[in-house]
Formats: C-alpha cells, sequence, structure tokens
C-alpha cells in the first residue's frame, strides 16, 4: 500500500494514476481516506472535516453560491488491473481510473489550484459507493451532517466521457420466490417443480416492453431484466423453492412508489409466491432548467445527455439541489478488467472546471 503523501502539486492525470495505485476497493477505503486528508488538510483556505472514511472539505469566502463537487473513493474489486500504466497513446489503465479516480484527481486539483474562487466550493470524498446504499458515505453524511452538504449545486464527477450528463434512473431490485415440493427426481410427479413455476416471469421479462421517456429533453431508457436466478439443493431433488432476482432501471420521472407499484403489475398474475424489495434508490430528475446548471452546461460545452445508470445526483436531489454529472471517464468502462481513461479528457475536465470558478 502506498504510504508517501498525495502531491496535488502534479496534474489531474498523473494525479489520478497515484489514486489508483491506492487500492481503495468498497470497504477498504481508509489508508486512502487518510492520504486525501492530509493533502487537504495542508491546503490553508479550506476548512476540512471528516466522518468515517468520508472527507469534506469547504472554502469560506462569502460567495453568493455554493457549488458542491463530490466524488467517492472507492472501486469495484481489483480484477489483475492495479498497479495504474500509462501507455504511448496517452491512455491511463487500471481499476477505477475511470470510475471514478479521474473524477476525484479532477476535484483534488480544483481543491489545490483554485484557492479563490467565484463561488464558494464544498467538496466531499466518500466511501461505499459501489456496495449496497446502506453503506453508501454519502448517505452517511447526509443523515449525520446535512449541514456540510448545504450547496446550490452539485455536480458528481462520475464517469460521463466529458460531457454533461442531467438527473439519473432509479435503480429497485426485488427477489421473486416461487413455490414447489420436493420429491425426489426419479419420481418427479410426486413433487413440483420451483424452477419450473419460475417460467411465466422469464417470459414476461422477455417480452416486457421499456418505456423511453423524454424528460428536459432528455430521452431517458427504462430496463426490466434478471439478473440473478437461483434453486435446488441437489442433482436428485425437485426443488421447492427459486428465486429471480429482477433489477427495475426506471426513469426520474417515476416516485419510488409508482416504481415498486409497476413491477408488481408486470408479475402479478406469474405465480409468485413471495416479493420482497432487495435494494431501492431512487431517480433524480434532470434539473437543467435551474441556473446555476444551465449556466454550467453553457460553460462547459456540448449538449446535455441523460443519466441511464444510478448515481448520487439521487441524494442532492433529495436534499434539494440540483445535480449534473460530469467526469472525464466513460460510463462504458466503467467496473471492466480493462478499465481506462484517456489523460487528455482528464486534463480537459480540469481546465474546464477551473475556467469556469475563475471566470
Amino acid at each position: 500500500m502506498p504510504e508517501t503523501p498525495l502531491d496535488l502539486t502534479q496534474d489531474a492525470a498523473r494525479l489520478t494514476a497515484r489514486l489508483v495505485d491506492f487500492r481503495s476497493e468498497s470497504g477498504t477505503e481508509k489508508p486512502l481516506a487518510d492520504a486525501i486528508e492530509a493533502a487537504l488538510r495542508a491546503l490553508p483556505h479550506l476548512t476540512v472535516d471528516r466522518l468515517g472514511n468520508n472527507v469534506v472539505a469547504r472554502t469560506d469566502l462569502g460567495r453568493s453560491e455554493r457549488v458542491i463537487l463530490a466524488g467517492h473513493i472507492d472501486t469495484v474489486p481489483i480484477a489483475d488491473n492495479v498497479p495504474s500504466r500509462l501507455d504511448e497513446d496517452g491512455v491511463l489503465w487500471g481499476c477505477g481510473t475511470c470510475d471514478m479516480k479521474s473524477g476525484v484527481a479532477v476535484q483534488l486539483r480544483i481543491a489545490a489550484t483554485v484557492p479563490a474562487p467565484n463561488r464558494d466550493l464544498t467538496f466531499v470524498f466518500y466511501d461505499n459507493e459501489e456496495v449496497a446504499a446502506e453503506l453508501n458515505g454519502l448517505k452517511h453524511v447526509a443523515e449525520a451532517r446535512p449541514e456540510w452538504l448545504a450547496g446550490d449545486f452539485a455536480i458528481l464527477l462520475e464517469p460521463s466521457d466529458g460531457e454533461v450528463e442531467g438527473g439519473c434512473q432509479g435503480t429497485l431490485r426485488v427477489l421473486l420466490r416461487t413455490a414447489g415440493e420436493r420429491a425426489h427426481s426419479a419420481r418427479s410427479w410426486m413433487g413440483s417443480n420451483a424452477i419450473h413455476a419460475a417460467a411465466p416471469i422469464l417470459r414476461r421479462l422477455a417480452e416486457y416492453q421499456p418505456r423511453y421517456p423524454v424528460i428536459d429533453g432528455l430521452e431517458y431508457r427504462e430496463g426490466l431484466n434478471a439478473v440473478r436466478i437461483s434453486g435446488g439443493v441437489a442433482g436428485n431433488v425437485i426443488p421447492d423453492e427459486c428465486v429471480v432476482a429482477v433489477n427495475f432501471r426506471y426513469a426520474p420521472d417515476r416516485t419510488e412508489e409508482e416504481a415498486v407499484a409497476h413491477v408488481r403489475e408486470v408479475f402479478a398474475d406469474c405465480g409468485v409466491e413471495e416479493f420482497v424489495i432487495d435494494d431501492h434508490s431512487p431517480g433524480a430528475l434532470p434539473g437543467l432548467g435551474h441556473p446555476a446548471a444551465a449556466a454550467f452546461v453553457a460553460a462547459v460545452g456540448g449538449a446535455a445527455k441523460p443519466k441511464f445508470g444510478w448515481t448520487d445526483v439521487s441524494r442532492f436531489s433529495a436534499l434539494g439541489i440540483p445535480a449534473v454529472n460530469y467526469g472525464p471517464g466513460n460510463p462504458i468502462l466503467a467496473h471492466k478488467r480493462d478499465e481506462r481513461v484517456e489523460t487528455a479528457k482528464i486534463l480537459a475536465g480540469e481546465e474546464r472546471l477551473r475556467a469556469w470558478l475563475t471566470d
């Protein structure tokens, strides 16, 4: 594990490589959180606080507007892709390069190099984003220290390929259980096969037609998919239980209650014995009509796009803070064994943010 301090005088691309070399799979973020805290406390223009492995730093210049720059410091499990590697084409390879240590590097560089921004800034570095919602560090900060997250507009530096992505879709995971009766497989007629009973569920999923709603000019794409199926106890036993895990990615014009009601309706006549909500995080509307959001989109250029995945813009939305996603990584490469990021996009993201905050 690297022990030397973080050098915030490095450009964002080199700093990304340094961050990648800190192994920080979800639940193991403490060494990286320690390094980030130490680097930020060395900057006299920032006030720094910490809750667990979540670090929050703020300017207090009395500006009329406060902007939050937020990013998670954990990664999915490493897949033989640490330490980082820079190739001759300027592409940096390694776990977290895309999702989202390149975005965290941009945050740190702005914190270090923009001591007198035209808007007050809050920098949030949090843990456990890649795992269950109840472990999410931003959730813990919002619950325990909501005053640390006060602001007018938030930018989550999640991978968006250097373009603004508005809002995010909600994600609901449910467990659908079918029941049967155990029997010896040589005398299967003496029992009832719970796996076979799941056929209507799978058929309904295969036939499902998702919505493509347009919200604030952005087209979202919903999806309802089986992500896991389990059942059976032995090779010679008719199973008496089968569980199908279903993930519903839904557009932000649905409430949490509406999303659950829709999934219940889809499977209402499919022989489901038990319907269990396993995980649920709501979406967030784009909020691009907010003056701060519109000004940011205009400053960085390009046309805003929808965010198909779930991100913590949802948590800021719940706090009444409009938020967008804007990071240098390509979301298509997130979580892949060959995860990578173009260093030119890291540097461009850093410079665009700096220009917006110093004009």
